[in-house]
Order: structure tokens, then C-alpha cells, then sequence
């Protein structure tokens, strides 16, 4: 029987076929493209992870400088903490989201062996503003976090603010906002709040000493090469 090609059954059949080969192509690439895809995710995430680290990764490969200067993973609940032997001292790098005004933001931050001094820090964004809220992924807003400290006089765990100048924080180190991304400024101040009472059972661990943490064998994973 031929089906009028007129007819709104044609149009039904034609439509359900289309629509059946796009799903098939896209699934077939979306499967072929998997394994490059997650690559490229954990070469980013270890970018970051070097950036904290404040790495100069420009000249070598990322990925196995990170193979090199990354010890160990450790686990406490669901939360991981990258472990680092950084020119002969320990690093704990802890990695951080939240929110900022049009998405989300997050980033890692890199203390030392006390688990108090902040080393470095480094934030990425998903949809900022240009310009503004934007400056949190910038040097200048970055460096104002090293050699902050995120426990009071009495040793508890507090992060450190971030605040617009001449505003202070009563038993907290900070940092100055970005001028006109209050909201921004206020999501990292937020997060760093938020996500550092979350690593409370690792911050408040001191089970891990420094030479144990410097010892601990590298994980047996292939390094990713960057492209071209």
C-alpha cells in the first residue's frame, strides 16, 4: 500500500523516523566522544588544582606535573582532600562550590601542612559578569587570600570574609569584595564559609602528620596529554 505523501499519517511516520536516526547519531557520538570528554574534564580539574598550587604549568604538561607534585587522595565522608609535596612541604588542596549571581562558582583552595594558612587559591565561574563578578578567576582578587588564615585566636574553624573595604569581620581574617559584584563577592565569601565547615572532620584531623602525608604513593593513573 502506498502511503499518500500528503496525508498527516506520512507526516506522523516521517517525523517518528527523523527523529529516531537523530536520536541513534547523537548517541553514537555522544558515546564516541565519552572518553576525550571526561579526559578533558580531569585535565581542567587538575589545572586547577595547580593554579591553587600556584604552578607555573605554561611550559610542561599539566597533567604530569600534577602527576608529580599530587600525592594522594584522601577521603573523609564524601568530601576528598588532594594531597601535595610542594618543593619539600606538604599542601592539602580542598576543592570548593557554591553560587554567584548568574550560576554557579567554585574553585579549590590550597593550605599548608597546619591546616589554618591559606597558600593560594584558585575560583572559576560559570556565567559572571564581564568585567566584574568575573575578577574572581584574576590574580589580583586571588592574592589577597595567601597568608590568610581561617581559624580565630581560639583555633576554630572560621574561613575568611569577604568584604567590602573599610567593612570588617569580627574574629575573621579578610579580603576586599570586587567593586560592583557585591553578590559575586558575597557567594565566595559564602562558599569558602560553607564548604570549609564541611571539611570540619578533616580540618579538626590531626591524625595525618606532615612526613606521612609527603610519603603517600601516587595514584596509578595515566596522565592526560594536553592537546595541541
Amino acid at each position: 500500500m502506498k502511503l499518500n505523501t500528503n496525508s498527516n499519517l506520512y507526516t506522523f511516520i516521517y517525523s517518528a523516523v527523523m527523529v529516531i536516526i537523530v536520536a541513534v547519531l547523537l548517541a553514537v557520538v555522544s558515546q564516541a566522544l565519552a572518553p576525550k570528554q571526561q579526559a578533558n574534564i580531569l585535565l581542567d580539574k587538575q589545572k586547577q588544582i595547580l593554579g591553587a598550587l600556584k604552578v607555573d604549568y605554561s611550559a610542561g604538561n599539566p597533567a604530569e606535573i600534577y602527576m608529580v607534585l599530587v600525592n594522594d587522595t584522601l577521603t573523609y565522608g564524601d568530601k576528598e582532600v588532594y594531597v601535595a609535596n610542594l618543593n619539600g612541604e606538604t599542601k592539602y588542596i580542598l576543592p570548593l562550590s557554591g553560587k554567584g549571581l548568574w550560576g554557579g562558582i567554585g574553585g579549590y583552595l590550597a593550605l599548608d601542612v597546619d591546616k589554618n594558612t591559606i597558600y593560594g587559591v584558585n575560583f572559576n565561574h560559570e556565567s559572571e559578569t564581564p568585567g566584574l563578578g568575573a575578577k574572581i578567576v584574576e590574580l589580583p582578587f586571588r592574592e589577597q587570600f595567601e597568608g590568610k588564615h581561617i581559624r580565630n585566636a581560639a583555633g576554630e574553624v572560621v574561613s575568611v570574609a569577604v568584604l567590602k573595604a573599610g567593612k570588617h569581620a569580627d574574629g575573621q581574617e579578610q579580603v576586599d569584595a570586587i567593586s560592583g559584584a557585591t553578590i559575586t563577592s558575597s557567594g565566595v565569601s559564602t562558599m569558602l564559609e560553607v564548604n570549609l565547615a564541611e571539611y570540619a572532620a578533616f580540618l579538626n584531623d590531626a591524625a595525618l602528620q606532615p612526613n606521612d602525608a609527603a610519603e603517600l604513593p601516587n595514584d596509578e593513573v595515566e596522565p592526560i596529554k594536553e592537546e595541541e
